[in-house]
């Protein structure tokens, strides 16, 4: 991922390819064949990410080799040492399922140039280093047996392959680290079964047509004709993928969110920045009330088991899943959104509003222009008693603390699709004089 002081050489990758493929994709609408393989996806709206390798060893950050400046000598002995424990992956699925996750995608290999997986092209993965076990398989069984789907994130740049840099001057180089790409996503597409999400990132120092990117995704859609590919080898793919951010790319664009749960995407012992509950589930809602999907990472440590506060975290936005997944999962994008307290999504003309703030007893939605015909609170099904003039929906009679934690959830039920106009509030509602008459 992106993220730490060697973000900055990552950036580099933009370049030209990097533009193109952004004008590309703001002009391309959804083909009959994407809707099609996306519609679980769309569906899905939550899932896990997984960052797992020799950074989770080291416990000081996936850039550590680079913004370290490691010597490959000195790193690669961690391929040794690393020894997740068995069961690790079936500890994630039970997560992700308890969390209200629906897929996950982990990393099969990151910048590191370390696979997870077992390959014929380098001694330089799991089954022969350290682990001495497939360590993808692992995730794809345990995946499978919560109902999960299954996503592979995979990573172009490579720290440790030797042609990994210089494939950008030297022509044969680019060449021989091109078809080493293209082998190991071969292999990733044939032994593991269905795949449902293929992650690339990074595509440093190459631009599309280095990468042969249209002739990769060629291959793996002819490996695996239901799978989605995300925008990060260079061309607009199925969806893009704005990081640390919830930020639909592009209007009408698939679009998915992915996130830490602290300030780093591996094992950081010493990174104690947490996100809340509260924040998650926020977070969550903000991203189906634009149509996109939210991908949360986690972080294992070296012998695979998770931090406790992702845990504790996951866990308590899972219990929320419980009473209000209905409000998230295949819900449509949502127009109203301004509040000071609450946000909303929408299924049809079911408008959800999501009270994090709770004022207690009475709350009220400024611009509704559509008609509310009931309300109730989601947690406790007790109607809510409404008013409702041009100009707001004012709920009365509320309990003085919340119902439900960390965010409270009333469901209004509106004749129409419901859509919210500030500015019409703003420029109509009747004002007072200057004076005040007694």
């Amino acid at each position: 991922m992106l993220l730490g002081t060697g973000a900055s050489l990552a950036a580099l990758a933009v370049g030209v390819g990097g533009r193109a493929a952004a004008a590309e994709e703001a002009s391309m609408s959804p083909t009959a064949d994407q809707v099609r393989r996306m519609e679980w996806w769309h569906a899905a709206k939550f899932g896990m990410f997984i960052h797992f390798g020799l950074y989770s060893q080291h416990a000081r950050h996936e850039w550590a080799m680079e913004d370290e400046a490691i010597p490959l000598v000195e790193y690669q002995k961690l391929a040794a040492e690393f020894r997740p424990e068995p069961g690790s992956a079936k500890a994630w699925a039970r997560l992700a399922k308890a969390a209200g996750m629906k897929y996950m995608v982990m990393t099969t290999k990151h910048h590191e140039g370390f696979c997870n997986f077992d390959t014929k092209l380098t001694d330089y993965n799991a089954v022969k280093q350290g682990p001495k076990r497939d360590l993808v398989r692992e995730y794809v069984e345990a995946a499978r047996a919560e109902g999960l789907r299954v996503g592979f994130y995979y990573s172009l740049m490579d720290w440790h392959h030797p042609d990994g840099a210089r494939c950008a001057s030297d022509e044969a180089a680019r060449q021989r680290f091109v078809a080493y790409t293209h082998g190991l996503i071969r292999e990733l597409m044939t032994n593991y079964g269905k795949v449902d999400v293929l992650w690339y990132d990074v595509a440093w120092p190459l631009d599309a047509e280095g990468w042969q990117s249209r002739e990769m995704n060629k291959m793996v859609f002819e490996l695996q004709p239901d799978i989605i590919v995300n925008n990060r080898n260079k061309l607009p793919g199925d969806f893009s993928t704005p990081e640390q951010k919830i930020v639909a790319a592009t209007a009408g664009r698939a679009w998915e969110s992915c996130m830490t749960l602290n300030d780093s995407w591996g094992y950081q012992r010493a990174d104690d920045d947490w996100k809340s509950s509260k924040t998650v589930v926020r977070n969550l809602i903000t991203c189906a009330q634009g149509g996109g999907n939210y991908l949360l990472n986690i972080g294992p440590k070296g012998d695979g088991s998770v931090p406790e506060e992702e845990v504790r975290v996951l866990t308590e936005v899972g219990k929320w899943m419980d009473t209000n997944g209905e409000t998230i999962y295949k819900s449509d994008p949502c127009q109203p959104s301004r509040s000071t307290y609450a946000s909303f999504t929408r299924t049809g003309n079911t408008l959800f509003m999501h009270v994090y703030f709770w004022p207690g007893k009475d709350v009220a939605i400024s611009g509704l222009m559509t008609k509310v015909k009931s309300a109730h609170l989601l947690k406790t099904r007790e109607e809510v008693k409404f008013t409702q003039d041009p100009y707001r929906v004012h709920l009365v009679g509320l309990p003085e603390e919340a119902p439900d934690s960390p965010v409270t959830t009333i469901v209004l039920e509106c004749e129409s699709e419901p859509t919210q106009d500030t500015d019409f509030v703003r420029k109509n509602k009747p004002r007072g004089g200057v004076g005040i008459e007694l």
